[in-house]
Order: structure tokens, then sequence, then C-alpha cells
């Protein structure tokens, strides 16, 4: 692996340790009902992105191209989504959530790039 695929996978890590945190804090010491809605909703989607960051990281040794864009755009777009959540949590104000969904376009083009990258390779092909 490279050094930029080491870095990723190190903060792929960092983003699942700080979503189980975030999710458990949500869950045993926030009492605001939205505050918990958040931060359960933020830790999902971390969570999630996390784990795909991590499979498209895999996926270059398969010879999918552009993985280590897929994994940051999953990375960045988490980041995003689920901090600006966090904060609102934790007493920003709500405005954040109007950035919210940069995040979230983030994510959808992670999805999107690999998507297309594996069309382009030919995993999308029916086998005959």
């Amino acid at each position: 692996m490279t050094s930029r695929q080491n870095i990723l996978m190190a903060l792929a890590a960092v983003s699942g340790l700080l979503a189980v945190g975030a999710g458990a804090f949500g869950a045993h010491a926030i009492t605001d009902l939205k505050a918990q809605d958040w931060l359960k909703t933020g830790a999902h989607y971390q969570l999630v992105h996390a784990v795909a960051a991590l499979v498209a990281l895999s996926l270059t040794r398969a010879g999918l191209e552009r993985m280590q864009t897929v994994a940051g755009l999953f990375l960045g777009g988490g980041l995003i989504f689920a901090g600006t959540l966090y904060a609102m949590a934790l007493g920003a104000p709500r405005i954040l959530g109007a950035v919210t969904p940069i995040g979230g376009l983030g994510l959808m083009a992670g999805w999107s790039l690999l998507a297309w990258q594996a069309y382009r390779a030919g995993l999308g092909k029916a086998k005959p």
C-alpha cells in the first residue's frame, strides 16, 4: 500500500472510532431527544462510510481505479455530514444544519464514483 492509502486507512479507523464514541455519548450522556437523534444519525452515517472507505481501499487491489478518491469522498463527506450534526447536538447554532447536505453530497459522489469505476472495470456486465 502507498503512504496515501495508509493515511486513508488510519483516517477510516479514526472515523469509526469517533462514530462509536458519538453514538455511545448520544445514547448514554444526552437527554435532549433531538440531540440524541442527531448523534445517532451522524454516528450511523459516519460508521457506515468508515467501513465503505476501507472497502474502497481494498478494491484498489482488484484493479479499480480512483478508489483513494472514493475513500476520500466517503471520509470527507462523513466528516462534514456527521460533524455538523454532532456540533448541533452539542449546542452549535442550528443554521449549521444548512452545511450538512454538503457532506451528504460528498457521500453520494463517493458512491457515484465507485459505481462508475466498477462499471468501467466490467464488474457491471452480466456473465453469459
